[in-house]
This record gives structure tokens, sequence and C-alpha cells, in this order.
């Protein structure tokens, strides 16, 4: 796979020149990008496994009680078009799993899909009783919008800074488009990452005046949750079928393993649609084994897209913590969008 993502250095500088000329055409205004006083975008610059998804949550949660919320997000793999804003009867193969993840945990907010962020928008401000923040997920590269706060997630074992483009390295675009952010935030950082770490950090993404830089890490629910409601601690008296379908499984993966948690893990690909094959491929998983204790547990994430086709699934939850300024990071949202 190194050497195949080697032999396609050619590509990737052609892929660099493309979406350079693509930026500059919108910095100059050659190319429209409509403002708006709402959007907050939350994104990246590579792909996928930054943990985009708990720092929505975390926003969420942070603004919803003063603030009238709206969710947009692309609603990547689903099988509809156009603008949808979410209702009861909406599956993850009609708006995404992430999104239907949004509607269903938190209440008097706004989620909607649309693939044309300027529209999916337009259409969340018409009428009366608007949002007054609107959260754009994972569109850090539609230069359509133009947003009153960029936040920028890179990974703390995967920087941009060490990153190179598709597709011989991960990056969406140059790493240039890190200077569009306001907020930059280091994800899933260790829980006892030193200042002199942080440091080292901090020199080698080497921030604008106009920046900030945060570290946080990731936590998981002390309870499960789905068919089965027990604590963390009582699954290491279980034999676990583990399945999961998204980017990055390895700290969950590393975290059952510090539990000391018996687990067998299916792995599938990120937003992977479980087919018929796949549900009976789990469930012999889960009846080959013998002991009664046992639970088939997956992720949030992939939770929505499985509740409806598995019977007796369990989810783990994810939160993001912020390291040691949790507080400075709440008011620098705040005084953003209050700008």
């Amino acid at each position: 796979m190194k050497l195949l993502r080697f032999l396609l250095f050619p590509i990737a500088v052609i892929y660099d020149l493309i979406t350079s000329i693509r930026n500059f055409l919108f910095d100059k205004g050659f190319f429209k990008a409509t403002s708006f006083n709402v959007p907050v975008i939350v994104g990246n610059l590579s792909v996928g496994g930054t943990g985009k998804t708990p720092q929505i949550e975390y926003l969420i949660r942070l603004l919803k009680n003063e603030n009238k919320i709206a969710v947009l997000s692309r609603g990547y793999k689903r099988k509809s078009k156009g603008f949808l804003k979410l209702n009861e009867t909406h599956t993850a193969e009609d708006v995404g799993d992430e999104p239907l993840q949004y509607f269903k945990k938190f209440t008097n907010i706004r989620v909607a899909v649309d693939a044309d962020r300027t529209n999916g928008i337009i259409q969340l401000l018409k009428g009366e009783n608007s949002p007054e923040i609107v959260l754009l997920d994972d569109a850090y590269q539609h230069r359509k919008v133009k947003a009153s706060l960029y936040i920028l997630l890179t990974k703390y074992n995967d920087l941009f800074t060490d990153d190179f483009l598709l597709p011989t390295g991960n990056l969406r675009e140059s790493r240039r488009g890190a200077s569009r952010a306001s907020i930059i935030i280091v994800t899933k950082c260790p829980t006892d990452l030193s200042v002199q770490e942080q440091q080292k950090i901090r020199g080698k993404i080497n921030l604008e005046a106009h920046q900030q830089l945060f570290f946080s890490s990731i936590s998981y629910d002390e309870n499960i949750s789905g068919s089965e409601n027990i604590s963390v601690n009582d699954l290491n008296k279980h034999e676990v079928v583990l399945v999961t379908g998204i980017a990055n499984p390895k700290p969950l993966t590393s975290y059952l393993t510090t539990k000391g948690i018996n687990y067998t893990h299916l792995n599938f690909p990120d937003h992977h649609a479980f087919s018929v094959k796949d549900i009976a491929n789990i469930q012999n998983t889960f009846k080959a084994i013998s002991s009664d204790k046992k639970i088939i547990l997956t992720t949030e994430k992939d939770y929505v897209r499985l509740e409806d086709k598995l019977k007796d699934v369990s989810y783990l939850g994810i939160k993001t913590n912020f390291l040691l300024e949790d507080n400075l990071f709440d008011e620098a949202i705040k005084s953003y969008i209050k700008c």
C-alpha cells in the first residue's frame, strides 16, 4: 500500500494544483461564496477519523440551552437527494448515519441534510423561529459557504502538518488550507499529554495571529445503551461480538482491551451499509458463542444503521473532552458566536 501511494505521487501533485487553483479563485472572489452570519463550520484537511461527530455533539451541548441550533450535513451515503429536514420517519439509509444520530440524541434542535450547503442553510433560515446557529458537519472544503467561524480538527497521531495530499497521503487539500480556521483542535490526544508535548505540537502547527489551538481527548460512556443497559465495567463478564463500521476502530479496541474485555471484532468500512449477508454473519458469530452472557456491541454511529436490522444490539457512546482548558474553549466559542 505504501509503495502504491508513493507511485501515485504525480497524481497528488496534480491534485494539489487543482485544489490550490480552486482555493485561490474563491479567495480572490472569482468564485462566489455566500456569507451567512449564523454558520459554524467543523471539518478537517484529512480523510475521516478526526472526531467530527463527538465535536459537533460537544458544540450542541454547549450552545443548545441559549441558542436555537440546527445541524446541516451532506448525509454521506444516503439514498435520498436534495434538502431534507429530519423527522421521526427517517432512517439512516434516507439521511445518513451521523445526521440521524444527532436527531435521535438531541431534542429541540433541527437536523437537515443537503449536499448543497448554501441551499441547505437558506432552507433552514426560511420562515419563523429560524435557527440562530447552523453547525455544518464536515464542510471545511465547501467553499461556496463563507462561515462566521471555522473549526479545524487534526488527529494527535496524524497531524495535517505531517501529511501529504491524496492519493499519496490523506489530505483533501494543501496544508495551507489550515489558515482559514480560527480554531484548531488536536483531537484524540492521550489524557496525560504533557505541556511540553503540547508546546512541541504548537510549534509544528505554527499558528497564525488569528488562530487559537486546543487539545482534546475522547472518553467512553460509563454504561452501554441499546438492548442492554449495563456498566462497561461489567462487560468483562460477557463474551462480546464487536461490530464496527467507522474510519478508525483502534481507539475503541484498545479501550476494550485495557478493560480486560474479551471480544470478537467484525470490522467493516466506514459508513458501511450492512447487507442481509452481513447481518447473517453477525448473528451466526453471536450464536456460535456458547456462553449465556454474551453481547453484540457497536458504536453509536453504527447503531443507527443496525438497530432496525439486528435484534439485541447495544452501543458504547463517546464524548470529546478538552485537556486543561475546556472552559477556555467554551468561552472562545461563545465569544465568536456573539460577534
